[in-house]
């Protein structure tokens, strides 16, 4: 192939790429969740779906993949078509914590495109009221008397909350029993009855347990108390002052996905999140509007965040499907 000819066909194909783009979205878009319907991740892919249809000019139809900490939604959206259709809302769990720890995963951080952070906020830690215990000093003092005894639920090997309770039982220097469930949802199921004692949860998912008096709530894991929850109290008045940890969700589509496209979407999903309607919907369910300022602004906060996440879970000797 003479110059000409190559100079030809990259001509071609930028101009063919620049069209697709312009006629992107035409159909429906697929918006996958690694999680079961209730928790989290569900939560807050149902609040947006539809204000980022409306921006797109399409409807967002919502898939739930749930299983391995996710890691079955993000390999089938690794593996879609790099065309825009399929976009993959996930956590620290999928993108950086699970490729990393188990390499024979079907999907690696590469194989993703990121968009945007769309969302941050912390774990909250309850507790089946019928444990007799009331606060965080009552729960570490219970741990200590009767190591490994209190069975603690979250939504899966690897996800933000079972992170959240690995760092926690670092802190507090205690050793309690990890019991995975294949969404959060299904883990407060277990702790309200009674098959768990304790829960490292999402606020979609435990908050609404707490306000009913189905959990009691201990306190949220960040280091002050926060308008999110402000019935809990924070991690430095609840007296672990060191111990502190928040989750986020973004968007991701497959690697090679035109950057016209990804530009689309990252517009798409600022102008949703910022209507008051789905901020107010979002922080009523403990959850915080988190914003990246550009795509290459998301792969760089990727990029050292993957170093706190990977960190905690080598240090407390974590391990995930």
């Amino acid at each position: 192939m003479n110059r000409t000819t190559l100079l030809f066909a990259v001509v071609l194909g930028i101009c063919s790429s620049t069209v697709y783009a312009q006629a992107y979205p035409n159909k429906p878009i697929k918006l996958v969740v690694g999680f079961a319907p209730g928790g989290a991740a569900d939560y807050v892919a149902r609040n947006i779906s539809i204000p980022l249809g409306q921006a797109l000019g399409q409807s967002i139809v919502i898939e739930n993949k749930p299983g391995a900490g996710s890691s079955i939604a993000a390999e089938q959206v690794a593996k879609s078509a790099p065309d825009g259709y399929t976009i993959l809302i996930a956590s620290p769990s999928s993108i950086s914590v699970n490729p990393a720890l188990s390499p024979k995963l079907g999907y690696k951080p590469s194989d993703f495109q990121p968009i945007t952070k769309i969302t941050s906020s912390p774990v909250v830690i309850a507790v089946n009221p019928n444990t007799g215990i009331n606060s965080i000093k009552e729960l570490i003092t219970k741990a200590k008397q009767n190591p490994g005894a209190l069975n603690y639920a979250t939504s899966g090997n690897g996800s933000a909350p079972h992170l959240a309770a690995a760092l926690f039982s670092q802190e507090a220097d205690v050793k309690m029993t990890h019991i995975p469930f294949r969404g959060g949802s299904l883990a407060i199921q277990s702790v309200i009855a009674g098959d768990t004692q304790l829960t490292f949860g999402t606020p979609p998912s435990v908050l609404p347990m707490i306000q009913a008096g189905r959990l009691k709530g201990l306190a949220i894991s960040a280091k002050e108390r926060s308008p999110l929850a402000p019935s809990l109290p924070g991690m430095r008045e609840a007296g672990l002052p060191d111990y502190a940890i928040e989750f986020w969700y973004g968007l991701f589509v497959p690697v090679g996905t035109p950057p016209a496209i990804v530009q689309k979407i990252f517009d798409a999903a600022q102008t949703a999140l910022k209507q008051p309607n789905v901020k107010a919907a979002l922080e009523r369910e403990g959850t915080d509007v988190s914003l990246s300022t550009s795509p290459a602004q998301f792969v760089r906060f990727l990029a050292e965040d993957e170093k706190f996440w990977i960190k905690l879970v080598k240090s407390a000797e974590v391990t995930v499907d």
